[in-house]
């Protein structure tokens, strides 16, 4: 077992960081909101530190699941960042959804100071952490991804490594993008099949056995039809999700014109005050269309 170190303890990271202290690591937690971190020793045993860089201290692994680019800077550099309490040869994992860009820099950061870096973001949204079937795509050096492989294991379903540093990001770029089209269609099926007069659960009963099915639909087809939008990843966090995919695809020559349209859809949700919605409230846009 490993001296862990989790900062982060949103929705996916306080499970995740869970699942560690479940396995008999032993697991340091950090989290902005310093009470979320001392309710989550209360009911996981370990400790909580008061910075990242005390946090990170004698770890052998650091995981880091935050917001956003800036997020995770201000997590792991500077004086109070986890860098700073990193011994040479630790790992830092980060499970955050950043820019590719971001990702570049902190991986420098790491090797000039002697640590290895593995992106590494997450697919499965909360039911997914909760139960330690995270889908975990991930970038870096191979031997720093040999060595945090057993421990992201712990709360992953599948764990692989698709290349170096960036590439756990663009696969998670691939992720959104696929996820997107998937949702606006599901929910334009649903909205057809009410506005036809059938019954959507019937609907769904039958085209999910075939070409039609997916995680989408089986997951989220029941909520969606009940007007309920809070049961996964919200459109904030997509919005800012998407926006990462489209800055990508002019540097890397894609054209994304189905993403670059279903995230104006996601803005218009936000317009209808359902920034907090999860992904599904596509169907809630139409439904508010008429």
């Amino acid at each position: 077992m490993a001296q862990v170190a989790f900062l982060g303890l949103g929705v996916m990271g306080y499970p995740m960081a869970g699942h560690l202290a479940a396995a008999g690591h032993e697991v340091t937690v950090y989290n902005r909101t310093a009470a979320k971190a001392e309710a989550w020793v209360k009911q996981h045993g370990g400790a909580s530190a008061p910075t990242p860089a005390e946090a990170a201290k004698g770890a052998a692994f650091v995981m880091t699941c935050v917001g956003n680019d800036d997020d995770l800077r201000q997590v792991c550099a500077g004086t109070d960042g986890a860098f700073a309490g990193m011994e040479a040869g630790a790992i830092l994992v980060d499970h955050t959804t950043v820019s590719a860009r971001v990702t570049a820099e902190l991986y420098a950061a790491a090797k000039a100071q002697g640590l290895g870096y593995v992106d590494a973001p997450i697919s499965g949204g909360q039911a997914g952490a909760e139960n330690g079937v995270l889908s975990v795509m991930c970038g870096g050096d191979a031997a720093d991804f040999d060595a945090a492989a057993p421990v992201i294991d712990t709360y992953a379903k599948i764990c692989r490594r698709l290349g170096d540093s960036g590439a756990g990001q663009m696969t998670k770029m691939c992720n959104q993008i696929a996820i997107a089209g998937l949702v606006q269609g599901l929910s334009e099926a649903l909205h057809f099949a009410q506005k036809a007069g059938l019954d959507g659960e019937k609907v769904v009963e039958v085209i999910s056995q075939g070409a039609a099915g997916s995680w989408q639909m089986q997951n989220r087809y029941k909520t969606m039809l009940a007007d309920e939008f809070d049961h996964g990843f919200a459109v904030d966090w997509m919005r800012k999700d998407l926006g990462i995919c489209l800055s990508t695809s002019d540097e890397v020559g894609a054209s994304l014109p189905v993403t670059a349209l279903v995230d104006q859809f996601y803005k218009d949700v936000q317009k209808l005050g359902g920034g907090r919605w999860d992904t599904s409230s596509l169907l809630k846009r139409l439904t508010a269309l008429g």
